[in-house]
């Protein structure tokens, strides 16, 4: 029997050089996968080198298949420390784990759709561009004034009719030019804008004697002023024009008219029963008995509605300022009745200082802004500052009593007055 030959013990370095230096070549390798046939390669050599205790357990053993799809990754290469240079920042890469890229696969991102449940977000530097560039512009950015339902507490009332006012109203204002006069005292021969302001004067103290209601006296004028546009008459018919359409307007408004005999003893008699019967079928007929047409009044009643809870003094300074234009000649025929309506009600709150003076809600139920209304306005503060020194007292002496909340003896609005 031969001898084992100790050469071959010898030969080990000593301290498991040969085990360190097989570690180190593992190193070397990285992070290549150990499969089943480098596997066994490992083993070959390691019982040709005479090392019997190298355990390839160690690291994970994978299928050949598996190992083919795995990324690899190249080994670091190490620079000595003098060779080192400051890094660069295009030059950094990041390097994940084998076993980190198979856990958490990247899932496709859908960019023609925002991730739910995500908003976007404006940073304060957009914000603030944004600002910056508007107001570059002129332009004064303040969130939208929301418009208020003003018929939401008349939804169970039957006499209101929600359901068609809207619809009404865009009707009187496609309307309201049909029975709209224009300039007519050029034809008139014998009568002059001047007569006619004292007629109406007049026929506002026969109105407010009689009670009557507020749609009486805006229709009476209006009557007065179509028969006039249709019609030359003489100084001595005017009055009895007047009573004629105040009996008419009566009998259409009211529930109890007045009889034709209190307005022949208001008259002092200067007209009979039957002139005035006579006067009013004549005018009837010239008109073809269309009465029903969108007076300042119409207007008026929604226009007030849509300040949106105005009290008893606004009410009063818009109809006080509305009377002052319709006594006015020069103001119904520049004038159509639904701005005269909503220049009223502009020129009230402007005078009671009632801020904000115009509101999208108001500019909503009118159609005006308040560029469009100015002029208007301005004229009707005009009147007021005026009123007190006036010839023709009716208007400010029923504006001027406690029942009307003596809104007459207000300031006028200075915005609006003449500078001196």
């Amino acid at each position: 029997m031969e001898e084992a030959k100790p050469a071959v013990v010898s030969q080990q370095p000593k301290g498991g050089d040969a085990l360190r230096r097989d570690r180190r070549v593992l190193q070397d390798i990285g992070n290549r996968p150990i499969t089943r046939s480098f596997h066994a390669q490992l083993i070959a050599k390691g019982q040709e080198k005479g090392v019997n205790n190298v355990n390839p357990v160690v690291l994970p053993v994978l299928d050949d298949k598996l190992a083919l799809n795995r990324k690899r990754v190249p080994a670091k290469k190490v620079v000595p420390r003098k060779e080192i240079d400051k890094p660069k920042s295009d030059a950094v890469v990041v390097i994940s784990s084998d076993e980190g890229e198979e856990k958490k696969k990247p899932t496709p991102v859908n960019r023609c759709k925002p991730e739910e449940g995500r908003k976007e977000v404006k940073t304060l530097t957009s914000i603030l561009t944004a600002r910056s560039k508007a107001m570059a512009l002129g332009v004064n950015i303040k969130p939208k004034e929301k418009i208020v339902e003003i018929d939401s507490a008349d939804v169970n009332d039957e006499l209101a009719v929600v359901e068609y006012i809207d619809d009404l109203y865009k009707f009187y204002k496609l309307t309201e030019d049909d029975s709209r006069v224009h300039d007519y005292m050029d034809s008139q021969p014998d009568i002059n804008t001047k007569m006619r302001s004292i007629l109406i004067d007049w026929l506002i103290d026969v109105h407010r004697k009689f009670e009557l209601m507020p749609e009486t006296f805006y229709l009476t004028v209006n009557i007065i002023d179509r028969y006039l546009s249709k019609k030359i008459i003489s100084r001595r018919e005017l009055q009895l024009i007047g009573i004629s359409s105040m009996v008419i307007a009566s009998k259409y408004e009211e529930i109890w008219a007045p009889q034709v005999n209190d307005f022949v003893c208001l008259s002092d008699y200067a007209y009979t029963s039957d002139q005035i019967l006579r006067m009013e079928k004549e005018i009837l007929g010239k008109l073809e008995w269309y009465l029903t047409v969108p007076t300042p009044y119409v207007f008026l009643s929604r226009y007030i509605k849509a300040s949106v809870s105005p009290d008893e003094e606004t009410k009063n300074m818009v109809f006080f300022l509305a009377e002052l234009g319709i006594l006015h000649y020069p103001t119904i025929i520049l004038y159509s009745p639904s701005m005269i309506s909503a220049a009223a009600v502009y020129a009230a709150r402007y005078t009671l200082n009632k801020n904000p003076f115009w509101t999208e809600t108001l500019k909503h139920h009118t159609g005006y802004s308040e560029d469009q209304l100015r002029d208007c306005a301005k004229l009707l503060v005009g009147l007021h500052l005026n009123a007190a020194e006036s010839k023709l007292q009716a208007v400010y002496r029923k504006f001027s009593r406690p029942d009307y909340g003596a809104v007459a003896l207000s300031v006028p609005a200075k915005s609006f007055q003449p500078s001196s």
